[in-house]
């Protein structure tokens, strides 16, 4: 196996403490805190490991403080509801005697019913795209120093954009984006584990959406940019080792906040899930 996916499930992995009660270790990816979709992949583990017969559908979480990467997480499980279809579940993550984190998931048992989709837009195929996942060292010339250790860092998931990625972009561009991405190497084919993956995935190319009208990246380094909430709706079958497209929105930013919405297809145009998220867009200026 890949040593990046070996290293990602390993993370994603948690120790049983109790009933209900699990620990997860952080990872340093060269942010300033813990990676959000680190927590919101093992908050999701944590809930599904207390779930027996029954897929998650939908997960809506709240960051509330910066996770700490030099200590463990502590995730507890509230076993909410468990009904004749489905289950809810409630998880808080820990650190330091504090929350950092909660969500709420739901999870049902298998059923058929109406079947339709909005069409995948038509985008050139991932072969023909750049990998952004490697930036060129020129742009890395132009970046703040914790900016090119966060892109240096090896990742586990390959990103194909079909938009330039640009440091100093014109003021202008409309609010979406769409990229293309997948697992590195090939990863285990239960379900539970492709959505706990694609949570982990789920948190990049999302605010960045929000500031690009603006003339701002988030490569620049010049905005604070942090996740505030996240939600997601697993709705097919999934596989993150074979080509995803993430299609992104932003249609809003105010209030020192942006706000994006984006559709998850299979290189097939299978509609298999869909996020949204608000962060804080904050711009230097006089303390507050």
């Amino acid at each position: 196996m890949d040593q990046r996916i070996a290293d990602l499930l390993g993370l994603l992995e948690l120790e049983t403490l109790e009933v209900n009660l699990f620990r997860g270790e952080s990872r340093d990816i060269g942010s300033a805190q813990v990676f959000g979709g680190q927590v919101l992949g093992q908050a999701l583990n944590a809930a599904s490991r207390t779930v027996t017969g029954r897929m998650v559908h939908s997960l809506h979480a709240y960051f509330l403080r910066r996770g700490d990467v030099n200590a463990p997480i502590i995730y507890q499980v509230d076993r909410s509801r468990d009904g004749h279809s489905f289950s809810n579940r409630r998880v808080i993550a820990i650190q330091h005697g504090e929350q950092i984190f909660n969500m709420t998931c739901s999870f049902q048992v298998e059923e058929s019913g109406l079947e339709h989709q909005v069409p995948m837009p038509q985008v050139p195929a991932p072969e023909g795209l750049a990998d952004t996942s490697r930036v060129a060292p020129q742009l890395l010339e132009q970046l703040p120093e914790r900016v090119r250790r966060l892109l240096e860092t090896a990742r586990p998931f390959e990103f194909r954009a079909v938009q330039p990625l640009d440091a100093r972009p014109a003021p202008g561009h409309g609010p979406a984006r769409q990229v293309w991405f997948r697992a590195v190497a090939q990863v285990p084919e239960e379900q539970t584990l492709q959505r706990v993956l694609l949570a982990y995935v789920s948190d990049f190319h999302l605010l960045e959406t929000a500031t690009q009208p603006h003339g701002i990246s988030h490569l620049s380094g010049k905005a604070q940019v942090a996740s505030i909430d996240h939600a997601m709706w697993f709705h097919r079958p999934l596989r993150v080792d074979d080509w995803l497209l993430y299609d992104v929105e932003s249609p809003s930013a105010s209030g020192a906040r942006g706000f994006a919405r984006a559709n998850v297809f299979s290189r097939h145009g299978i509609l298999v899930a869909s996020t949204a998220q608000e962060g804080l867009v904050r711009l230097p200026g006089p303390p507050r």
